[in-house]
């Protein structure tokens, strides 16, 4: 089921009985106090887990996104929106040579959304083939759940900040931080935004129990396997 784990033989004897395929698309940039690759652990893992009783293969995230915002923050790389365009249609020219038809973008970061329309705009070109784009975490069934738990949420906060996204030995802020005001923070460049955000929790607790991640989990795990299932 994971790409990763098997040979050609594998794939090409699944393409005789189906044509589908989920791709992960992640990100590697600052998100406070968690991994740099927060973007890229949730896509891949919701879009395994999700996968996983239907067969269909998944593929390696794309761990590199568009995030031109936070290069004032080590360790973050940033794609040109051009780069990534042409990499999300070269992505979907290779699959359809090799024989997919159907293939799930499961985006795990907001500023891929440009994918969205080159994935429309390969799809006028190629006709047979379908595309879907599933921002997972803004999904109505799964962003409805997070704003039920706490509507004080965003980029860096306890949304993010699930088991397998924190580092070992490092301790979360306990205190809820005030919502940036993004429509500010917009209009400057890198240095302003790391100004700004300081740490680089957009706002809200750093932090939750366990219970509410898991809560979370299952909700994203299976809408994003509705959509593998229901084409």
């Amino acid at each position: 089921m994971k790409i990763s784990e098997m040979n050609w033989l594998q794939v090409e004897d699944y393409l005789k009985t189906d044509d589908r395929a989920v791709v992960p698309l992640g990100c590697t940039e600052q998100h406070a106090y968690l991994s740099l690759s927060v973007d890229s652990i949730l896509a891949e893992r919701v879009a395994l887990e999700a996968a996983e009783p239907t067969g269909v293969p998944v593929f390696p995230v794309q761990a590199y996104g568009i995030t031109p915002y936070f290069m004032a923050y080590p360790g973050t790389v940033s794609l040109r929106a051009e780069t990534y365009l042409r990499i999300i249609a070269d992505i979907l020219d290779s699959l359809k040579r090799t024989g997919f038809r159907r293939i799930l973008f499961v985006n795990g970061h907001g500023g891929n959304t440009p994918g969205h329309t080159a994935a429309i705009e390969w799809m006028g070109q190629n006709p047979e083939c379908r595309v879907k784009f599933h921002n997972w975490w803004n999904a109505p069934r799964t962003f409805e759940k997070v704003k039920e738990i706490d509507p004080v949420a965003s980029h860096a906060s306890w949304m993010e900040n699930f088991p397998w996204t924190r580092l070992p030995g490092i301790e979360q802020p306990p205190h809820q931080k005030p919502m940036v005001d993004l429509e500010r923070m917009r209009t400057f460049g890198p240095e302003g935004v790391r100004e700004i955000l300081q740490d680089g929790n957009f706002g809200g607790y750093f932090q939750r129990p366990d219970e509410d991640m898991h809560a979370i989990w299952s909700v994203a795990v299976d809408e994003t396997r509705a959509l593998i299932e229901n084409w």
